[in-house]
């Protein structure tokens, strides 16, 4: 390892809780109750320490001999210095922080109208001084499950080079009154820390059904009204852009809807398109492929570019290993389209 290299100081580090070396009944598991005040700790005791991803650190204060995981960091590796945002992500995993390298929008087949869309969210979180109250700081994407909704968030997170936080929207609904509110101020909380960064709200209308469907979704007033205060932007955070995400936006009541400035689509894969993800995918494919991949996409009208991956490229090689065969043919393909295709595969197309 160059000494360049160790030069770098971390922008972001997460850590992961791992535990105490050897169990004994009277160690007490630390809490992070407070990341502010645990981010000065940690950096009184490590600062000048060189990490990387899997390395451990070890508290010799409070706690001695308690292990953290290096989980992510930006950048990959470096020092940790006095600017250094040291977070500690929670053993519930309710809410996730992820420093995303490993996607780009060029990645990211097809969806151009989105691409350009976001482009605008990109430019924000570069440089959020230069947008003031014209910020795009709540968008709604949209579309089908599989569409690249999520990756083309992480994509954004990368390309800004800010820190990834996301919940499923299911996860807001505690068990207790005031465990719902409670989760949507720790989450914006951990995002005003972490600023500029996006927060992702993943299967959005888990929580922003319309009130026609009240008796669906059960009481969840009080995760909409937290949810509602930190859209509305009542306490200032500059630099966070919520990204909401829904399979379902018809559903999402309207007084939620309207407080996203900016919503974007995003559609089923074009033939063409169909093609490139399989191209795309095909590319690192641990087995032969003998396949017309052109005449399989044929038959792949109506599916997301995740039910290619998974319900066709995925099946065909597991089909394929089972037979113990190196390689993969059309047969395999087609047999692994199901009901949803559009066509039925005809049986002259088997090679």
């Amino acid at each position: 390892m160059s000494m360049q290299k160790t030069k770098v100081e971390l922008k972001y580090l997460i850590l992961k809780p791992l535990g105490y070396p050897l169990k004994a009944s009277y160690h007490e598991y630390p809490v992070v109750d407070n990341p502010k005040v645990f981010d000065r700790y940690a950096k009184d005791q490590w600062k000048g320490e060189f990490v990387s991803k899997g390395m451990l650190l070890f508290d010799m204060r409070m706690f001695p001999d308690f292990a953290f995981e290096v989980e992510s960091s930006e950048p990959e590796c470096g020092i940790i210095s006095e600017s250094t945002i040291i977070l500690v992500e929670p053993a519930n995993r309710e809410i996730e922080t992820e420093i995303v390298t490993n996607v780009k929008l060029g990645d990211i087949v097809g969806q151009e109208e989105a691409k350009r869309k976001v482009r605008v969210i990109l430019e924000y979180l570069k440089n959020p001084e230069k947008f003031g109250k014209w910020s795009p700081r709540n968008v709604l994407f949209y579309g089908p499950p599989g569409t690249g909704k999520t990756m083309t968030a992480k994509a954004l997170a990368n390309e800004a080079q800010v820190p990834f936080i996301s919940i499923k929207s299911t996860k807001l609904i505690g068990e207790h009154v005031g465990d719902g509110a409670r989760r949507i101020h720790e989450l914006y909380d951990r995002a005003s820390q972490l600023s500029p960064c996006i927060v992702f709200l993943d299967e959005f209308d888990a929580i922003a059904l319309d009130r026609s469907y009240q008796e669906l979704r059960g009481d969840v007033s009080e995760v909409v009204n937290a949810l509602l205060t930190e859209l509305d932007g009542i306490e200032s955070r500059e630099g966070i852009c919520t990204i909401a995400a829904t399979n379902r936006a018809e559903m999402i009541d309207q007084s939620i809807r309207s407080r996203f400035e900016e919503e974007i689509e995003f559609t089923l894969p074009t033939y063409e398109e169909r093609i490139e993800i399989m191209k795309k995918n095909l590319v690192d494919f641990p087995l032969k492929v003998k396949a017309k991949i052109s005449e399989v996409a044929r038959f792949t009208e109506g599916f997301s570019g995740r039910d290619i991956v998974e319900k066709i490229l995925k099946s065909a090689l597991h089909r394929a290993i089972a037979e113990g065969r190196d390689y993969i043919t059309t047969e395999d393909m087609l047999k692994s389209i199901t009901k949803k295709a559009s066509k039925t595969p005809p049986k002259n197309m088997f090679v």
